[in-house]
């Protein structure tokens, strides 16, 4: 199965040059399956319905948020009523939306996604670690489902590869997101997992972590910081690509994609 695994759509420029370039990268890499974050996507904090829509129309199958999902509240219909989109899943119990989902492809094939937020450096919420091993009993990867794929959304990078090692042998590919910077450490671990600690964003990369950076310098330079503004100049598209093998479920082939201004491209 060839997966792809966008990160984090922020402001109009990410979220342009996706919906333009992901038709022409599901066609031309012969996808079967596109996860895409657009947690940052309106603006840059939160996600629209109309936003939700164009991204599947695009080719998106299943979209995770993270820390700024319930941003924009127009979305709340949304997240309850359509498992093509998840959270987080170790928020309080009773937390509006879900937290996995099972996506079935037209040939029968069966993917979990599930969604976990980190605890260093982030809001207080529960411990991700408990959630991802009963996902994973519930869900046996080559048995169940013939892939699955976790978007770890945090802050450290130690606390991703823990999820990593983790769910080693459990897990098509681990996949970090939030920080919107690439990491140069595509690879699949022992077991057979592909592991990724993050994928960068889908954004304006002269900027500071997707913001103009004359707003997000005074959050250090100055007491009282201007509101963040997101960075609305040409764009790369960050992602990466998995291949998987149906009966076991585990990663063949993993790799950065890079598309457009400023970063070199893959």
């Amino acid at each position: 199965m060839k997966i792809l695994f966008l990160g984090d759509i922020v402001g109009r420029s990410g979220r342009e040059l996706v919906l333009k370039e992901l038709p022409k990268l599901k066609a031309q890499m012969q996808l079967d399956f596109i996860v895409v974050n657009a947690e940052n996507a309106a603006h840059g904090f939160g996600l629209t319905p109309k936003m939700f829509e164009a991204l599947k129309r695009a080719g998106a199958d299943v979209i995770t948020m993270g820390n700024h999902t319930f941003d924009k509240k127009d979305i709340f219909p949304v997240l309850n009523d359509n498992p093509d989109i998840i959270r987080p899943i170790n928020y309080p119990e009773g937390t509006i939306g879900h937290g996995a989902t099972i996506f079935t492809l037209e040939d029968g094939r069966k993917i979990g996604i599930i969604q976990v937020l980190g605890q260093i450096f982030m809001r207080n919420n529960e411990a991700p670690f408990p959630f991802l091993e009963k996902f994973y009993q519930e869900n046996v990867l080559g048995k169940d489902v013939q892939a699955i794929i976790v978007d770890v959304h945090a802050e450290a990078t130690s606390e991703k590869m823990a999820m990593g090692f983790l769910s080693d042998g459990k897990a098509s590919l681990v996949a970090g997101t939030h920080t919107h910077i690439p990491t140069a450490d595509a690879m699949i671990l022992p077991k057979g997992t592909g592991y990724i600690t993050d994928i960068g964003m889908c954004g304006d990369y002269y900027s500071i972590i997707g913001m103009t950076t004359e707003t997000a310098l005074t959050r250090f330079t100055t007491p009282n910081p201007d509101r963040l503004i997101p960075a609305e100049k040409e764009a790369t598209l960050c992602a990466v690509f998995v291949e998987t093998d149906d009966e076991t479920g585990l990663c063949k082939e993993i790799r950065p994609v890079r598309l457009g201004a400023h970063l070199e491209n893959t």
